[in-house]
């Protein structure tokens, strides 16, 4: 299934055009047409699957590819919450690892926005796989030294917030953002006590280390700037305009 550039372009919409994250809003875009195949017959998973692609114009809920942010040249990625609730599946999954070895292989700083309900439990242990995978990918790419900044926004949650979404030597999210892993009524059932006001909420993650910025989409660019320019020597400063020394 080829997807037209106009179509593909909304999933960058809130980038370009609230935070304008990319240079001249640009993705060379890899595996657009990668699809999900249907491993365990689930019912009505392929009608499921045909309605999210008709609905977003994509073929699953992952864009990634070569960027540039500030002229720095990086990997993005970016999930969309309207196919299927973000959902990571074994496309989605593999995505983000071809997104994390692409980063090593060019050495890139690597990006990746996620908005997501978790696992897709439509593929079983396929999808739960990916949260494994993932996470070793990330392992090698920190072995390389080569830095991932992780942008979790409202919603990000279960399996995706429990792997490649955590584990960012930078953590990013925007204001009133909802991340965690179970919902706030399981935990309370589980652990048979009432959680805290604002439990699960951007502010609260950043008071308790588990985010390490919490910012408006707005100044999200200018905030990854400065973090390139620390973590990568090829990173523009954006107050000077120049390469990093």
């Amino acid at each position: 299934m080829s997807v037209p550039a106009d179509v593909r372009a909304e999933v960058l919409e809130f980038l370009h055009q609230e935070a304008e994250l990319l240079d001249d809003g640009r993705l060379e875009e890899l595996d657009p047409d990668l699809a999900a195949g249907d491993p365990l017959r689930f019912p009505k998973y392929q009608e499921k699957l045909k309605e999210a692609r008709a609905k977003t114009g994509r073929t699953d809920g992952f864009t990634y590819g070569r960027a540039a942010i500030a002229g720095c040249p990086v990997v993005f990625g970016v999930m969309d919450f309207n196919f299927i609730g973000g959902s990571m599946g074994s496309v989605v999954g593999e995505k983000v690892a071809r997104a994390i070895r692409l980063a090593m292989k060019e050495r890139r700083p690597l990006i990746i926005i996620s908005s997501s309900g978790g696992a897709r439990m439509y593929e079983g242990i396929f999808s739960l796989m990916q949260m494994a995978k993932t996470s070793a990918e990330l392992g090698l790419l920190r072995q390389a030294r080569i830095p991932f900044i992780s942008i979790p926004v409202d919603p990000c949650t279960a399996g995706v917030m429990a792997s490649y979404a955590s584990l960012g030597d930078v953590i990013i999210t925007e204001p009133g953002a909802l991340l965690g892993f179970a919902g706030a009524r399981v935990i309370e059932e589980t652990i048979g006590e009432k959680l805290p006001a604002g439990f699960q909420r951007a502010e609260f993650m950043l008071q308790h280390g588990l985010v390490d910025a919490v910012v408006p989409r707005r100044d999200l660019k200018t905030v990854i700037c400065r973090i390139l320019a620390v973590l990568w020597p090829r990173a523009t400063c954006p107050e000077t305009g120049q390469p990093k020394s």
